[in-house]
């Protein structure tokens, strides 16, 4: 094992890929909200919270995702979608994340009194004026602060949901669930490439959440087709709670840039695909052509941890032959606040669990850099990654890391 100064991983310039405004909220703040708008919480301490909700284990990822009825509740005005982007913003800042990319499905908050487009510019407007405070009192060595906004489609969803995919089932009550499933997946690209191209905002990607098992990545190809005919860069979550071939749908159904999570890719015996007729070789060629394609997976140790009971300790997760394989990873949260971790945290957690040495731990944090979906033009892109290399070589000096 490898020893870095606990200093060195907080200095470090980071960034975090796979982030859900919705699971970040601090907990005082969903507390006050709860009480000004007259929602009813399970508790309205912190740590009741803690107790009842945000558990440190999850039966599954279904309980883990329970959470969320109580976060998107608080999260129905622009005021609201403000602040609570504005405060993870800073919270990442404090632990020297320099690129942040917040994701959130825009269809969980969209109501009679708010539109997408008012969504969208709350979420933007607490990120920006964050960066601007944060940058402001950032010394000159310092990589800035900057963020993108990657937009989510649902898997499933219920009209319960919210308001929005309430009224889309109810006017569209002779279809299908699946049917309107696709209904929401496609107009959400639409609005979201349209915002995109006539707004300054800055959108930089979309994704696909929510439940794997029994909701197909492909039924969403449509949607997904359209924003990549759009250049819009796409991140799936696939490989969490399902197999392979979840992952390797995301990738040729979807066109995915990066995998969000990822965590079966080595498991054949999670492959349920009966036309599949040799999974050991199934999964090694998918292995080679991620490797291949420097796609890039969104690795959430403390999430997989809490939602996954067959994978007991960080040392049996696949990180383990993520890294053997020299894949092209990036650590991330997932969820601050459903999960209790920080960026600095889940670094940690690697480190402690896995032999990387300094040079496999300084490509991993640049290449978190150079596969975000960074809404500059390329060469400045390259300048601002140039940058963070430059002050991550300063501080391996200055802690001695060799």
């Amino acid at each position: 094992m490898h020893h870095y100064p606990k200093e060195f991983i907080q200095s470090i310039p980071k960034t975090d890929l796979h982030v859900h405004l919705d699971g970040s909220l601090r907990e005082q703040t969903l507390i006050d909200i709860a009480r000004e708008e007259k929602i009813e919480l399970p508790s309205y301490t912190p740590e009741g919270l803690n107790e009842l909700v945000f558990k440190p284990h999850y039966e599954s990822l279904d309980e883990y995702l329970r959470g969320f009825g109580l976060t998107t509740k608080v999260m129905q005005r622009a005021e609201h979608l403000q602040q609570i982007a504005f405060e993870l913003a800073w919270d990442n800042a404090r632990e020297g994340v320099r690129h942040l990319e917040v994701r959130f499905a825009p269809q969980l908050h969209v109501t009679e009194d708010l539109s997408f487009s008012q969504v969208m510019h709350a979420v933007d407007e607490g990120l920006r004026r964050a960066r601007t405070e944060i940058n402001a009192t950032l010394p000159p060595e310092e990589p800035e602060f900057d963020y993108g906004i990657i937009v989510i489609a649902m898997r499933f969803f219920a009209p319960n949901f919210s308001r929005y995919y309430q009224t889309l089932s109810s006017v569209h009550s002779y279809s299908s669930q699946q049917e309107i499933i696709q209904m929401a997946s496609r107009e959400l690209a639409r609005a979201t490439v349209k915002l995109r191209n006539e707004t300054d905002l800055q959108i930089v990607g979309f994704d696909l959440a929510g439940s794997e098992f029994g909701y197909p990545a492909g039924d969403h190809e449509e949607a997904f087709d359209y924003v990549h005919e759009h250049f819009l860069n796409k991140t799936v979550h696939a490989g969490e709670a399902y197999g392979p071939e979840s992952i390797f749908q995301a990738i040729t159904k979807l066109h995915a840039d990066r995998i969000g999570h990822g965590l079966r890719l080595f498991s054949p015996h999670h492959i349920r695909d009966t036309s599949i007729e040799d999974p050991q070789q199934y999964v090694e060629r998918l292995i080679d052509y991620i490797a291949n394609n420097r796609t890039t997976i969104e690795v959430c140790l403390t999430s997989n941890l809490q939602t996954a009971p067959d994978i007991p300790t960080v040392q049996d997760h696949s990180l383990k032959d993520m890294l053997t394989h020299r894949l092209s990873v990036s650590f991330c949260t997932d969820n601050r606040l459903v999960s209790h971790t920080t960026v600095t945290k889940e670094i940690e957690l690697a480190l402690e669990s896995f032999s990387i040495p300094p040079k496999q731990l300084k490509d991993i944090i640049v290449y978190g850099f150079k596969r975000s979906f960074s809404y500059k033009r390329y060469p400045q892109k390259r300048e601002y990654v140039r940058r963070v290399i430059t002050r991550y070589e300063e501080l391996e000096k200055q802690y001695g890391i060799v």
